[in-house]
């Protein structure tokens, strides 16, 4: 992905927090792996899917994101993609929706760190938290999960599509989609009203990554195709029948939380075609 070296960048809209050693999940096991996609890239406790609690690492200050000034700091330190990210997703919404959007902020952790949602770890991946509206991840996503446990090939253009499906749950959350859907119970299955949630928020990612280098300004300056065939090759492997048959050797669309590997490239690419947020409400229609 192409940065825009003099773009001015806001790193308060990032918390960088100390880690603990928190406990590591076995990726491996059909039940842990499924335990780690509901709560990556999906606004619940992942301490309640794991069967407990667990104690939280204190929260200690971390590295100082404040050197994250101009675009052209991404390659000082890497980490200020993440400022990236963060600016770009609140600018863009906040255009979109206009004055009933909050901004929410990104918090980089590693190990384990408290959340409105309970203890996030790094074994759960990337996830919103629509109690204290705030996105968690470990920066170590991309190439520990992504890539070397998924089998992705990862990269900061894959990493924003993943941002961006958060942004989406906030956007939900913001407009009572997110509320709506999980009081109605976490169902399952390609047509439950859960997967739809979840392939709306790839459309909203793929609406945010049509227009990230039109912004005024913006630090995303382009987009390759390879970035492109990096966010395709990411929906797929976090699809429930890509990891169901990485993980069981068998398909169930019955258990599936998030939606095949087809239906989140589909989704996406409605988002990213159409560039139209409306357009992802249809996701919906196909809910029995």
């Amino acid at each position: 992905m192409q940065y825009n070296a003099g773009s001015q960048l806001d790193p308060s809209q990032v918390e960088v927090r100390g880690g603990g050693n928190g406990g590591r999940v076995a990726i491996g096991g059909g039940v842990s792996i499924i335990v780690v996609i509901l709560a990556m890239l999906f606004g619940i406790n992942p301490a309640e899917l794991m069967g407990g609690g667990g104690t939280a690492s204190q929260a200690n200050p971390g590295t100082d994101l404040s050197q994250c000034q101009t675009g052209a700091d991404v390659e000082k330190n890497r980490e200020c993609r993440f400022v990236v990210y963060a600016n770009t997703n609140n600018e863009y919404w906040s255009q979109v929706v206009g004055n009933q959007y909050t901004q929410t902020k990104t918090v980089l952790f590693s190990g384990q760190t408290p959340s409105g949602c309970g203890t996030a770890t790094t074994d759960v991946g990337p996830f919103y938290c629509p109690s204290d509206k705030t996105i968690y991840i470990d920066p170590s996503f991309t190439e520990d999960m992504l890539q070397r446990q998924l089998g992705g090939q990862g990269g900061d253009a894959a990493e924003a599509y993943v941002i961006g499906h958060e942004y989406g749950h906030h956007i939900q959350d913001l407009l009572g989609t997110l509320d709506q859907v999980q009081s109605a119970g976490q169902s399952t299955g390609e047509n439950s009203p859960q997967v739809a949630l979840e392939l709306q928020a790839d459309c909203y990612a793929g609406t945010y990554l049509a227009h990230v280098t039109q912004l005024q300004n913006s630090p995303i300056s382009g987009i390759t195709q390879d970035d492109l065939n990096r966010i395709v090759n990411a929906a797929q492997v976090v699809g429930d029948d890509y990891i169901q048959k990485a993980s069981t050797g068998r398909v169930n669309p019955d258990a599936w939380t998030h939606g095949s590997s087809a239906m989140r490239q589909h989704w996406l690419a409605v988002g990213f075609k159409t560039g139209d947020p409306n357009q992802c409400s249809a996701v919906f229609n196909n809910v029995s």
